[in-house]
């Protein structure tokens, strides 16, 4: 087994790229294919022969002393997420990039590149981004998988330490991509409860728990992704300045509503203005509650929060199905029921009788068909000779007998 510290480019199977490359590729980094910035790099959208479209991040000239240590800060999770990536909702780094340029030399790494921008575009609402209640889920779903499987899926374990929704990329088909790994720690091994660490993260998002004592754990990035949940319901900014709160935090801020089961109060005003399964964002809103207790070990593991997470879907699902069935045979049931009247009515009309004649008067039977059902006359109404305009009580085509028909939500009433 190599060490991880010590491996190559050709043994982590990525590809390595000429600076000359990507400078091509992203037009010598303009800012015309700038997509994103974090606390290490910018990443660029780059096309490059053969390849299509990629993610291209270069380092911040003082983010890494030099080429080395970008290297081997680097190179543990690259090794890992090139190994597992394939099932799992972490972003796939294809290739790196350490040509010497200057006395620090370029620093790059190419991602796959998620076309539809970051979970944060979405929670601001940028260029009228929304998301409906079943892409919040599963997003959420794919988010926590992507976590769960650092922690659990790879020895030793990894903490992200920096989740947040500019670090969660949203894929073709809404699928969560978790990214930026520049923060990533080692987890715990053996029987170590914690790792001591600096603290490192996003204000916001950080575990007050870690930011306290020092003590890094898997619990830390359950935390911040406890947050993540409240933004998907709500739409909203981790930390928003009020009138009377200068700096009201988002569970400070949700937390009654959700604790009195009214998500109603809190949630993204866009769900309101179509289909949306309130249960479903309660669901999630309340298990944000449970990832951000103060005590860490009493926090849900993300297997168990995605796992709560896709059995509610499942269930809502379900109900959804089973009513939608209910609805159709309900319908079908309705519209047999008018077909057979109707055809009951028509076959009670003598059409061979339809039309007399009364001292000079022609008198006609008639029968009118709305929407498939059909209705036929009982009276004799009269018709003037040169034109097809009934008489005042004309509408009263049967009598005073009222009948329903229901087309989805909506209820028709004719008077016939």
């Amino acid at each position: 087994m190599h060490a991880l510290g010590t491996l190559k480019a050709e043994q982590l199977m990525l590809k390595r790229f000429q600076l000359e490359q990507l400078q091509k590729a992203t037009n010598n980094f303009s800012q015309d294919c700038l997509v994103g910035s974090g606390a290490f790099g910018n990443v660029y959208r780059g096309t490059l022969d053969g390849e299509g479209t990629l993610a291209i991040k270069k380092a911040h000239t003082e983010s890494y002393t030099s080429t080395e240590e970008f290297e081997n800060g680097n190179r543990a999770h690259l090794f890992l997420f090139r190994l597992h990536t394939g099932i799992f909702a972490v972003i796939d780094t294809i290739a790196i990039c350490t040509q010497r340029l200057g006395p620090k030399g370029a620093k790059i790494l190419v991602y796959e590149y998620v076309p539809n921008g970051s979970l944060l575009d979405y929670i601001m609402g940028r260029g009228g981004r929304s998301l409906t209640w079943r892409q919040r889920l599963t997003i959420a779903i794919g988010a926590a998988k992507g976590i769960a499987h650092l922690h659990e899926g790879i020895r030793p374990s990894i903490i992200h330490r920096d989740i947040k929704p500019s670090n969660i990329l949203v894929g073709e088909n809404f699928e969560a991509k978790v990214s930026d790994f520049g923060l990533v720690r080692s987890g715990p091994v053996g029987d170590q409860s914690h790792v001591s660490s600096q603290i490192k993260g996003t204000p916001g998002y950080l575990d007050p728990a870690y930011c306290l004592s020092l003590h890094l754990t898997p619990f830390t990035d359950v935390y911040s992704y406890g947050v993540i949940l409240l933004q998907l319901v709500a739409a909203r900014p981790v930390v928003e300045k009020t009138r009377g709160h200068p700096n009201y935090h988002i569970i400070d801020w949700a937390r009654p509503s959700i604790e009195q089961g009214s998500v109603d109060e809190i949630i993204d005003a866009n769900l309101l203005m179509e289909e949306c399964n309130m249960e479903m964002m309660l669901k999630m809103g309340q298990l944000g509650l449970k990832c951000v207790v103060k005590v860490p070990k009493e926090r849900p593991t993300m297997a168990q929060v995605w796992q709560e997470l896709e059995a509610a879907l499942f269930s809502a699902e379900n109900t959804i199905n089973k009513q939608s069935s209910k609805r159709s045979l309900k319908l079908a049931s309705l519209s047999s029921q008018s077909m057979e009247l109707g055809n009951h009515r028509l076959k009670q009309l003598d059409y061979s009788q339809s039309s007399v004649s009364i001292d000079g008067i022609r008198l006609q039977k008639f029968y009118v068909d709305i929407d498939g059902l059909s209705f036929g006359s009982t009276k004799l109404r009269c018709l003037d000779a040169y034109s097809i305009s009934f008489e005042d009580d004309s509408y009263d085509l049967t009598g005073t007998t009222e009948e329903t028909t229901t087309s989805g939500n909506e209820e028709f009433r004719l008077n016939i």
